[in-house]
């Protein structure tokens, strides 16, 4: 029915898979509480995991997602273990606890999906960038709903001011505007991720571009502009001659990334503190700093310069918590600080 590079194989996996191995591969297409549905080259199949397998996991990130490829055993119902991901969209999990969490895996794109009514937020922009760099995919900026704009220019404008390099795509499910655009990327057997904040649009621009409805949507709430949160699950669905994970609705995109993605989100404000006086200016009042340089003359506005330092204070406290050396040093330099007061 299949071939493994019909499904998104890649010779990326194949040093780490025996000849025997090959032959009980199989591709996460949806999670559920310890079962999963998956792929093979016969087919659908239903799996669990092995107490064995089971064991080795410590974390939720270990566990396999959708996109992720794992070896069954040779009656194709249990998995014995899940192989290095090539590329992964994790977020940090919601509350107290920091834990990663497996958005997708194994992608190739990333659909940064966004609606043209009150969805849109810049802001929030930010953070999708710079967990999509982070990743190892190549980000792609996806505005829905662009009927409900009469000044369209001036929204994709916004956009590529902040987001240069990263291709733009405005459409509309409702006149097909910018489909054509969309569809040239299904190519290739490539794996596309569809993300971005509930009632975006996600499932009805996956329905167009598949032709039929194989997901359930809903219409815009009357109160907000908003759409309809409908997708509950991840799936791994083909379209065209590509696959796409359609993923849930985010109430919020907690970062798990490192300084490097954010650098790459914000190059203008990465260049501009490369050109200050001091290899350690803290970007107050030193002399000869880029830029408050900037944010005098307006290059650099002070929302951006804003959303970058919390993104940055944010990153950094991962990272704190992460590593309890880091965070011992980082109480110490506090205190000392309190005691010169």
């Amino acid at each position: 029915m299949y071939t493994l590079e019909q499904l998104g194989w890649h010779t990326f996996f194949e040093d780490t898979l025996t000849e025997q191995e090959r032959s009980r591969l199989a591709r996460i297409t949806v999670t559920g509480q310890n079962t999963y549905q998956a792929l093979t080259l016969e087919g659908k199949i239903n799996l669990k995991l092995t107490g064995s397998f089971s064991r080795t996991i410590t974390t939720k990130f270990e566990l396999p997602a959708v996109g992720d490829w794992v070896v069954t055993d040779e009656t194709k119902q249990v998995i014995h273990r899940r192989l290095p991901r090539q590329t992964n969209f994790v977020r940090n999990i919601p509350g107290e606890k920091d834990e990663r969490q497996v958005v997708a895996a194994n992608i190739e794109e990333v659909w940064l999906v966004m609606s043209l009514n009150k969805d849109f937020n810049l802001k929030r922009l930010n953070r999708y960038v710079t967990t999509a760099w982070d990743s190892g995919a190549i980000p792609v900026i996806v505005l829905t709903k662009s009927y409900l704009v009469t000044d369209l220019e001036d929204y994709l404008s916004q956009v590529e001011s902040e987001h240069m390099g990263i291709e733009i795509i405005a459409c509309s499910a409702l006149n097909g505007a910018g489909f054509d655009r969309l569809n040239k990327r299904l190519v290739e057997h490539r794996t596309i991720a569809l993300v971005g904040s509930s009632g975006a649009g996600k499932s009805t621009l996956l329905n167009y571009l598949a032709g039929e409805e194989i997901q359930t949507t809903s219409g815009i709430r009357d109160d907000d502009s908003r759409g309809r949160h409908t997708t509950t699950s991840r799936f791994l669905l083909p379209v065209g001659d590509a696959w796409i994970i359609d993923t849930p609705g985010m109430r919020e995109l907690q970062l798990w990334a490192d300084s490097e993605s954010l650098d790459t989100t914000f190059t203008d404000i990465k260049e501009l503190t490369a050109n200050c006086r001091f290899n350690n200016c803290t970007h107050n009042n030193e002399p000869g700093c880029a830029v408050t340089a900037a944010l005098a003359d307006g290059t650099l506005s002070t929302q951006r310069w804003a959303e970058y330092t919390k993104l940055q204070k944010e990153l950094a406290y991962l990272e704190r918590k992460a590593n309890p050396v880091s965070q011992r040093q980082y109480m110490k330099a506090i205190i000392k600080k309190y005691k010169k007061k």
